[in-house]
């Protein structure tokens, strides 16, 4: 079993250029201490300081690093021209050599949509239209043209390269069995969010497996673990009494998400995180929390129901620590 990071820099000061300055020595450090990937999601206008350029910080990262894999998760397409993003996308596995996991979505906060002045329920199609033209820009060598719906190219070639051919691992987030089954099918890997709970998400887990496998007996690629990865929220405790304020904390975090993906005009509530009043339900059921053995007891459950990789949401530097200190060495 292997440990990434997941999320991206938060601003709790005001100080932008502080938690981005912190956040990339935490993931220099995360690389020197064994963690196998940081994974950065893209999110727009929430006032929060939230991510909202990860290609051009996984570029930066590629040049602090040298080893880690480097992941969106995920960048909006329908949000961004997809020649562009095929352009960029291939410039950060070139400067990376090779590290770059790119994980794709439609997006689902309003506000955002609303923000950029694009329709949300075109998304889906504006989704399927630019994946069209991100494989062909990535698979042709000669100039090609594209005339769709959304976006109209004439006459283009995309450079740079990507080191990964035909290009890098694309994934995408998904929960249902439909969802899932479809990002079986088109040849993604899985992202699987935060707040489903250990048993629910080893039953996605296998879900997919199974739709992989059964793509691969009409030609698709063979399945392995490494094309899951999990998102869990990290908290170790140092003893009881440390356990109950970090369930505490945890459960405010959840609030803040909540309250993130829904603007104010709207009560600022989305149930995707769990109504208030079953926070503590998902914090304890979905959550690497407790004592070192209850992580490790966790991360076990986990394991033996066939995931290999957990990325660890909101982390600490001091936390990432204190689980590489206490927890990794019992997956080593």
């Amino acid at each position: 079993m292997r440990f990434g990071i997941f999320g991206g820099p938060s601003r709790t000061t005001g100080d932008d250029a502080r938690a981005y300055g912190e956040f990339i020595d935490m993931t220099v450090e995360a690389e020197q201490l064994g963690f196998f990937g940081v994974y950065l999601v893209e999110h727009h206008f929430t006032g929060r300081g939230q991510l909202s350029a990860s290609l051009m910080l996984l570029a930066h990262l590629a040049a602090r690093t040298s080893t880690i894999r480097l992941g969106a998760a995920v960048v909006v397409v329908p949000w961004h021209n997809p020649l562009m993003l095929a352009e960029q996308a291939g410039m950060v596995d070139v400067l990376s050599n090779g590290r770059l996991d790119l994980g794709l979505g439609r997006g689902y906060r309003d506000y955002e949509f609303s923000g950029f002045g694009i329709d949300i329920d075109t998304g889906q199609a504006r989704f399927e239209e630019a994946m069209t033209v991100l494989r062909r820009a990535w698979r042709d060598t000669e100039r090609f043209s594209h005339d769709g719906q959304y976006w109209h190219f004439n006459d283009v070639q995309v450079d740079p390269r990507p080191v990964q051919q035909p290009h890098p691992p694309l994934w995408m987030g998904a929960g249902s069995p439909e969802s899932i089954k479809r990002a079986a099918d088109e040849g993604f890997k899985l992202y699987l969010d935060q707040v489903g709970l250990i048993d629910q998400q080893i039953e996605r887990a296998r879900w997919y497996r199974e739709a992989r496998e059964a793509s691969e007996a009409t030609g698709g690629a063979p399945y392995s673990p490494r094309d899951v990865i999990l998102t869990r929220s990290l908290r170790v405790a140092r003893d009881a009494a440390d356990r109950e304020g970090l369930v505490e904390r945890q459960m405010e975090a959840l609030t803040v998400l909540a309250e993130s993906t829904r603007p104010p005009s709207e009560g600022g509530r989305n149930l995707f995180y769990s109504p208030p009043e079953a926070r503590r339900e998902t914090v304890e059921g979905a959550s690497i929390i407790g004592t070192p053995d209850e992580c490790i007891e966790r991360l076990k459950r986990l394991e033996a129901g066939g995931i290999e990789q957990v990325a660890f949401a909101g982390v600490t530097a001091e936390q990432m620590r204190l689980f590489a200190k206490e927890v990794m060495p019992a997956f080593a």
